[in-house]
């Protein structure tokens, strides 16, 4: 889910420094196994990079900027889209804490 949730930030962050979409949903969970340490603290690190770069920007924007088209009309604006970042950002940090309290239940019960 880290990368998952990165994939969007970095996407939507390029496409507010000016550069075209070019995520796709198909792409936003393929990511090569976690396999040490050393793997995970990268992912960490490129999220939370990902993550300060997109606040930098929008923090930047202006209300007229926040309020035109985002690529294209269909999309709705700027503002919709960096709501729906948080959105989604929320609803998987949701899931990982339901992750984390089914673990330490089980472990309870085991």
């Amino acid at each position: 889910m880290t990368f998952h949730v990165s994939y969007y930030i970095a996407g939507v962050a390029k496409v507010l420094e000016g550069g075209s979409l070019e995520i796709k949903d198909k792409y936003s969970f393929d990511y090569s196994p976690v396999r040490s340490n050393e793997d995970w603290k990268n992912l960490v690190n490129k999220f939370c990079s990902d993550s300060e770069k997109f606040i930098y920007i929008v923090a930047k924007m202006t209300d007229k900027e926040l309020f035109k088209n985002f690529v294209d009309e269909k999309y709705g604006n700027y503002h919709r889209n960096i709501d729906v970042i948080i959105e989604h950002t929320y609803y998987h940090l949701g899931q990982v804490l339901l992750i984390k309290k089914l673990i330490k239940n089980r472990k309870k019960n085991i």
